[in-house]
């Protein structure tokens, strides 16, 4: 059974459309491209480059999959780069002939049941950045076992949220925390199950 371990970086009120760059994803007229870049930070930046030090699988959506695959095959040095660029990438896709960034598989037209199946292979852990759209899907369902949350000191009003109305009531543990001395915090959640009440001891 592989683990999925979502990663993003995410505002204070939610939002982690376009962190890295003002032309990643403008979507929905969003003007604050690039948000996270000027948040320099040793200690989180070697915490991220720690958290890629094994063997992983990607779990992408489509639009994070052509940013990256216009990047990453281009990047020969650093650790980061030479996982991303050997892992095997899952997509969600319509268009699965045009994925050229490989090794890379398309996920199956229900995009859920093809994720429970990877899941239930041998096989390297699984790891979700940014896809915001795949990102609820997985919190909807209940596929997420464990949630690394990179959260910067900025409210950006607007923009492509980590938090779904829809994502059933769960229940995650506080396994780790890194504080950067910039303001940015890293912390990791671990999958507990689903939500239970105080008063009545029920899960919800």
């Amino acid at each position: 059974m592989r683990k999925l371990t979502i990663m993003e970086h995410i505002s204070l009120d939610g939002v982690v459309q376009s962190p890295g760059g003002r032309q990643e994803d403008p979507d929905g007229d969003f003007t604050h491209g690039g948000w996270s870049m000027r948040y320099k930070d040793k200690v989180i930046g070697d915490a991220i480059v720690a958290a890629h030090d094994r063997s992983f699988d990607l779990l992408l959506g489509r639009h994070t999959y052509d940013i990256w695959s216009g990047y990453w095959p281009n990047v020969h040095e650093g650790m980061i780069a030479n996982s991303f660029n050997v892992a095997t990438k899952y997509v969600a896709t319509h268009r699965p002939d045009s994925l050229t960034w490989g090794p890379v598989e398309s996920l199956s037209a229900d995009i859920v049941e093809g994720i429970r199946k990877i899941k239930a292979t041998d096989g390297p852990d699984l790891l979700l950045w940014g896809s915001s759209t795949l990102t609820s899907i997985l919190l909807e369902n209940g596929l997420a076992d464990e949630v690394i949350l990179i959260v910067y000191p900025v409210l950006l009003g607007k923009g492509k949220r980590f938090f779904s109305d829809n994502a059933y009531p769960q229940e995650f543990k506080l396994v780790d925390t890194k504080v950067g001395e910039s303001g940015v915090i890293m912390n990791t959640y671990r999958y507990v199950g689903a939500l239970a009440t105080e008063a009545s001891g029920e899960t919800n």
